[in-house]
C-alpha cells in the first residue's frame, strides 16, 4: 500500500541551517526518513541536528560544504557516500543570487549562481544517483522559483540560472524515469524566509519605498492574499519525496499562493 512515510530511507537535503531548507529537513525526518543536512555552517548544522524528530531506525547526520567551491562540495559527498552508503532522496536548495537588472550584472555573477546552483546539483546528482539505482527508487527535488514559468521583475540573475536548473531537471527526468527516479522542481513564490526580508531590504534602499509599501504591492498579486510559510514548501516537497508521488516526474509545481500567471 502506497503511503506518505518514508521509512528506512536516506534523505539529502542542501540549504538546511535556515528557511525553506531546514522546513524540508524537518518534514523528511517527520515522517521517519534518515535525514542528512549539508550547509556550509558548521554550528548552525549542530543546532538543527539536534532539533530534527528521531525515532527508533533514524540516523541523521550532516556534511559541512559550500556551496561556492563545487570541487570541495564534489569531495565532502563522496566521502560520505564511502562511508554511510546510498541515499533515496536528495533535495537541491540553494539562497539565490542577489536581486538587480539582468544587463547591469557582471559576467562573476552569472558564472557564481551556474556554479553553486546548476554545477552543484549536477555533482550530487552524479554522487548520489548510482545507490537510487541500486534501490529502485530515488527521489530529486529541486526548490527553485516561480520565475521558471514566469520571470520575475529585478531578479535578472536569478531568473536565468533558475531556468537553466529547471531545464536541467526536466532532461534528468527523462533519462531516471525507467528506474524509478523521479526528478521535479518546486516553486516557492513569496515566502516569509530570510531571503525574502533581504531582497524587501534591498528593494527599500535602492528605490525609497518603505517596506510595507513594497509588500502591499505583492499581496496585491496573490490570490491568497498572504505570504506563503517555508513549512507549507516543505510539506510539498515532503509529498514528491514519497511513494504516493512515484507517478508524477519531470514537473514544476508552483507553491506561490495562485500568484503565477501562467498554467
Amino acid at each position: 500500500m502506497l503511503t506518505d512515510q518514508l521509512t528506512a530511507r536516506r534523505a539529502v537535503v542542501c540549504g538546511s541551517t535556515q528557511g525553506i531548507g531546514r522546513a524540508v529537513a524537518e518534514a523528511l525526518a517527520s515522517r521517519q526518513a534518515s535525514v542528512t543536512l549539508v550547509a556550509r555552517d558548521e554550528a548552525r548544522l549542530r543546532e538543527v541536528l539536534a532539533a530534527l524528530p528521531t525515532a527508533a531506525g533514524q540516523r541523521h547526520d550532516y556534511v559541512v560544504a559550500d556551496f561556492t567551491r563545487p570541487d570541495e562540495l564534489a569531495e565532502r559527498i563522496g566521502n560520505w557516500v564511502q562511508q554511510h552508503g546510498p541515499a533515496h532522496i536528495l533535495v537541491n536548495n540553494t539562497g539565490g543570487p542577489a536581486g538587480g537588472l539582468l544587463l547591469a550584472a557582471p559576467m562573476a555573477a552569472l558564472r557564481a549562481a551556474f556554479e553553486q546552483h546548476l554545477v552543484c546539483n549536477h555533482l550530487l546528482a552524479q554522487a548520489l544517483v548510482p545507490g537510487m539505482q541500486a534501490a529502485g527508487y530515488g527521489r530529486i527535488i529541486n526548490v527553485i522559483s516561480t520565475s521558471v514559468k514566469q520571470p520575475l521583475p529585478n531578479l535578472g540573475v536569478s531568473n536565468t540560472i533558475r531556468g537553466a536548473v529547471a531545464s536541467w531537471a526536466k532532461t534528468l527526468a527523462t533519462e531516471l524515469g525507467p528506474q524509478g527516479i523521479t526528478v521535479n522542481n518546486v516553486l516557492p513564490g513569496a515566502t516569509l524566509t530570510q531571503r525574502h526580508h533581504s531582497l524587501l531590504a534591498a528593494r527599500s534602499a535602492s528605490t525609497g519605498q518603505a517596506i510595507d509599501e513594497l509588500e502591499a504591492n505583492m499581496l496585491r498579486l496573490i490570490p491568497a492574499g498572504r505570504f506563503g510559510e517555508a513549512e507549507e514548501v516543505a510539506a510539498a516537497v515532503a509529498f514528491l519525496a514519497s511513494p504516493l508521488a512515484g507517478y508524477i516526474n519531470g514537473i514544476n509545481l508552483p507553491v506561490d499562493g495562485g500568484r503565477t500567471g501562467s498554467l
